[in-house]
């Protein structure tokens, strides 16, 4: 191989490099976008006094591992702030598309035990942090 050859292989290779780490979402974190709604049904509910807020995913169902609910403000002040809903997984949960605010999904548990939802305030700004194994999101709401 000549120099010039080689010289033109190493300008490729790095180009290519460029390319992949500039160009491409390979490297980058994968996020879970989250929407949220809210109604006024109080059907199908075991708590009458809970909100009907209802959570879904953008990308289709996802398998989650853990699911919580925070005070924006307490949480940015803190982000160790006790949870107003926490649910974890210790195994397998079933995949959901859409969940509701406490609701008990197949699969996971109340992160303390007999801890319950708590009521949320209207017009005060929520966090909802939701992970699926290596996938991670964020979802401010505001109950109205």
């Amino acid at each position: 191989m000549t120099k010039k050859n080689l010289w033109l292989l190493a300008a490729l290779a790095v180009l290519a490099t460029v390319y992949v780490c500039f160009f491409t979402t390979w490297f980058k974190p994968k996020h879970i976008l989250i929407f949220d709604t809210s109604r006024q049904l109080r059907r199908f509910r075991n708590r009458q006094d809970l909100p009907y807020i209802l959570f879904g995913f953008s990308s289709g169902k996802l398998q989650l591992t853990d699911v919580k609910v925070v005070p924006l403000a307490h949480f940015q002040a803190n982000p160790n702030t006790p949870a107003l809903w926490h649910l974890v997984s210790d195994s397998n949960s079933i995949p959901v598309q859409e969940f509701i605010y406490g609701q008990r999904i197949r699969g996971m548990r109340l992160a303390k035990a007999g801890e319950q939802p708590q009521m949320l305030d209207t017009n005060v700004p929520y966090l909802l942090l939701v992970t699926s194994g290596h996938l991670t999101g964020t979802h401010e709401f505001t109950l109205h």
